[in-house]
């Protein structure tokens, strides 16, 4: 049973947290791997590495509407591909993301709580695309 007095707020720790992650994600890969690092990564594993930048610019925004909650969900729609990707490039490391060159675990768990943000919405205290419009107020549930 859905308690529908709580179930907005836990939507809303679910998209906060996403988002959270999403920009860290990002930032990890512009600030600790460098866009250089990104892309040798990218090419060992056959993959373009014209897409770096776009990966991370891609995340760091969807991460950003995620977190606001300002069409969050269709953010996390357009996100997928990249957790797909991320999960071929990682899946031959096994499960643990500690393994060498991380395991595939995180990017499925993100792609599963994407999907779960898809399906439940932003909850609370997300900027509405109609309340966007009309002075960016928060909605409250």
């Amino acid at each position: 049973m859905i308690d529908h007095t709580l179930s907005p707020y836990a939507a809303t720790l679910l998209r906060v947290s996403l988002g959270t992650m999403w920009i860290s994600h990002a930032l990890l890969k512009l600030l600790v791997f460098t866009i250089a690092g990104f892309e040798g990564f990218l090419a060992s594993h056959g993959m373009p590495t014209f897409i770096a930048w776009p990966v991370v610019l891609l995340e760091i925004t969807g991460g950003t509407l995620i977190l606001l909650g300002w069409h969050g969900r269709i953010a996390s729609l357009v996100l997928l591909p990249i957790l797909a990707g991320a999960t071929a490039a990682h899946i031959a490391n096994g499960w643990v993301f500690s393994n060498a060159n991380g395991g595939w675990e995180y990017p499925v768990f993100l792609m599963a709580m994407s999907v779960v943000h898809i399906l439940l919405g932003d909850g609370a205290l997300a900027l509405s695309r109609e309340k966007a419009r009309n002075g960016m107020r928060l909605k409250t549930a």
